[in-house]
């Protein structure tokens, strides 16, 4: 007997596996308010250098506020008052003609900054002057949160396993409402460096631990289920951020509001039980026996519960714990992995530094920032469903390889059209967004199915590593900008299209039978290929359920 038949018995997807994921689903919707709340909490607004200091005397008496800022700020090829330079002294000839204007030396804003309050009270940006030869400083602050993202990915995984589900989910709560809230209360940006760092690293684990969790206590034919819902959780949190930045648009107090939900969840964790599998496999069957019995209760299957003894659950233990122990080292080893590590290590860098790169950029489009943040969450949801049968109708590689190429196709567009045509720009852009989430929607299915069962988690590790990788990398890219406007855009489409040409290298697997050793890839024998019954459908649908790692992010 296997653990997923005592499951069975006991009715995989009842009341207590709904509650559960119900409680788990609480910190879930909190992911993206973090991950992407560097949108509203690091926005630069419109600035002009303070002139304070040029005001020597009575020399400003008699003019307005617009005369004194002609004859001390200088002017853009727009007609626009520069935002990071200023003339040393006041230049009052350019009262009487302006001409020449572009020929009077200009220096770094010498007294600071004055800054558009009409759309944010205060910024980060605002806060420590994060603007002009600073500003890099200021897109550093995702690259730090990401960081401690990818650096907790590796922590979270390895002790969880050792630890327990359960107990390194309360820390990983502990850890994100603490330095969440210590975040906003940063001193210097040093401080604030430092707690979003940390901030990141426990977020990761409630990404990692309660997907996990959820599955090891579903089912097989509900887990592609799960990790729907566990991504709409991501959707939900998107679209709920422009809200909470459209009403607190002080950033301290917005930090606060988006952490604040933690604490209902570190209340329901007391209910949320510790994955009876993970407990069986570490030898703790008694309390493994108490928690199935509980699940027995709740699902009204306590006459099945009566057959389960310890005996039986010590011999799944038997069962689960005879193959050999698998390590990254694995993946490397012979020919065929190494293409598939090589080229999905390229294709997951670039899925996420183009979601990214899209996600962070809600500014270029004449709309509201906050409708066009809310439209970008809300695209995802037709797009997961859209995705979900594309990858039925044309396979795994197709829907890969299309769904990046449309995405670098709309990133195109939007680099020729000009920006007075917003309308169809959005538009334009809120596909390649939808586009950009389903093929992270179908990487994760993809390359579950490309890696055997026996290194299949060291796979998705490695991958969601090199992912990582890319989302730090993507507020740096957006730097470019000083060198070129369009550059950002333009290495973001580049990236979607060779990705998504770098997938066409490997091989299809939609109704192929998943690889179950190292030795199944290498040899060149054909798996598959029957009409999929209701039973073969299961294994190729299972792995979704690692889409919703994905937005954790």
């Amino acid at each position: 007997m296997k653990f997923e038949d005592v499951l069975a018995d006991l009715n995989g997807f009842g009341r207590y596996q709904v509650l559960m994921i119900t409680l788990l689903f609480i910190p879930r919707v909190i992911l993206p308010l973090h991950f992407l709340l560097v949108n509203f909490m690091a926005a630069v607004p419109d600035h002009r250098c303070h002139i304070r200091g040029l005001d020597d005397g009575d020399a400003f008496a008699n003019l307005t506020l617009d005369q004194r800022l002609t004859v001390s700020i200088p002017t853009q090829e727009d007609g626009t008052l520069s935002s990071c330079r200023m003339f040393r002294e006041p230049q009052f000839h350019l009262l009487h003609n302006s001409s020449n204007a572009t020929e009077i030396p200009a220096v770094p804003c010498l007294y600071g900054w004055v800054y558009d309050n009409s759309t944010f009270a205060s910024t980060v940006a605002t806060e420590w002057d994060l603007v002009c030869d600073r500003k890099g400083m200021n897109k550093a602050i995702g690259t730090i949160f990401f960081i401690g993202v990818m650096c907790g990915a590796v922590a979270f995984g390895t002790l969880s396993d050792r630890f327990g589900r359960k107990t390194m989910l309360l820390v990983s709560y502990l850890l994100s409402i603490s330095f969440g809230l210590a975040s906003a209360f940063s001193k210097s940006y040093l401080m604030f460096g430092i707690m979003r760092f940390f901030t990141g690293f426990g977020l990761t684990g409630i990404s990692i631990i309660s997907i996990v969790l959820s599955i090891e206590w579903v089912e097989k034919e509900n887990r592609a289920f799960i990790g729907v819902l566990g991504s709409m959780s991501w959707t939900l949190g998107n679209m709920m951020l422009a809200g909470f930045a459209y009403f607190v648009n002080e950033w301290r107090l917005l930090i606060i509001a988006v952490t604040a939900p933690l604490g209902l969840a570190i209340i329901t964790w007391w209910w949320i039980p510790e994955s009876a599998r993970w407990l069986i496999a570490n030898g703790k069957v008694e309390t493994a026996h108490k928690y199935l019995m509980k699940c027995a209760a709740f699902n009204n299957k306590k006459e099945a519960a009566s057959k389960i003894k310890l005996q039986t659950l010590s011999n799944v233990v038997t069962v689960n714990d005879k193959n050999k122990r698998y390590t990254y080292l694995d993946l490397v080893k012979t020919p065929n992995m190494r293409k598939r590590v090589a080229v999905t290590g390229v294709l997951w860098y670039g899925v996420a530094s183009t979601y990214y790169g899209i996600s962070l950029d809600i500014t270029s489009f004449g709309l509201s920032m906050y409708l066009t943040h809310f439209i970008y969450g809300a695209i995802e949801v037709p797009a997961k469903v859209l995705v979900y049968f594309s990858l039925n109708a044309i396979g795994r590689r197709k829907t890969q390889v299309g769904t990046l190429i449309l995405t670098g196709v709309c990133i195109a567009i939007n680099i020729i059209t000009p920006k007075d045509m917003w309308y169809f720009r959005t538009i334009v852009a809120v596909l390649g967004k939808g586009l950009s989430e389903a093929s992270f929607t179908s990487v994760f299915l993809y390359t579950s199915e490309l890696y055997p069962t026996v290194v299949r988690q060291n796979g998705l590790g490695y991958s969601s590593f090199t992912a990582r990788l890319g989302v730090s990398i993507a507020p740096l890219i957006m730097l470019l900008d000083d060198v070129w406007k369009l550059l950002p855009q333009v290495i973001l489409c580049l990236v979607a299209i060779s990705t998504g040409l770098l997938a066409s290298l490997l091989p299809e697997t939609h109704n192929e039978l998943l690889p179950e050793t190292i030795e199944d890839v290498e040899q060149t024998r054909k798996r598959s290929v029957h009409p999929p019954t209701q039973e073969k459908n299961d294994s190729p649908l299972k792995p979704l359920t690692s889409e919703a790692t994905e937005n954790g992010v």
